[in-house]
């Protein structure tokens, strides 16, 4: 995590100087404003990998001498299953549509987007254990 917290800032620092040129080049508010967000969103990221690295255990992209199947191994539960992401797309897409089309379209989005988070952060509640 360190490399990746280093590469971000300096992907900000790069940003921010690439704001300050445009600013003063162009006197074009919007994009030096999205420069400037970028840099901010970039800074943000870099801290929070910087902050997280120094608790967590290095990893072997952290090390000069790791091999790339140092990394191998299991990345975590992900589930082969779920069909919670498709109703947050379709609610996702039609919210956007709504802003293109009316906003009455958000009413129906809305339905759909609970329906796929709620689905998605009870997928595999079964209830309290009960083992005692």
């Amino acid at each position: 995590m360190k490399i990746q917290g280093k590469m971000f800032a300096g992907f900000a620092l790069f940003i921010l100087v690439m704001a300050v040129i445009y600013g003063l080049w162009s006197k074009e508010p919007a994009g030096t404003t999205a420069l400037v967000l970028a840099f901010c969103l970039c800074t943000m990221i870099g801290f929070y990998l910087a902050f997280t690295a120094r608790r967590a255990d290095n990893g072997a992209q952290d090390r000069d001498d790791a091999d790339v199947a140092d990394d191998a191994g299991e990345l975590g539960f992900f589930s082969p299953h779920s069909w919670q992401p498709l109703a947050l797309g379709v609610g996702g897409s039609m919210a956007f549509l709504g802003i293109i089309f009316g906003w009455w379209l958000l009413f129906f989005s809305l339905p759909v987007i609970l329906v796929g988070v709620y689905g998605w952060v009870f997928e595999y509640y079964r209830g309290e254990d009960r083992t005692q």
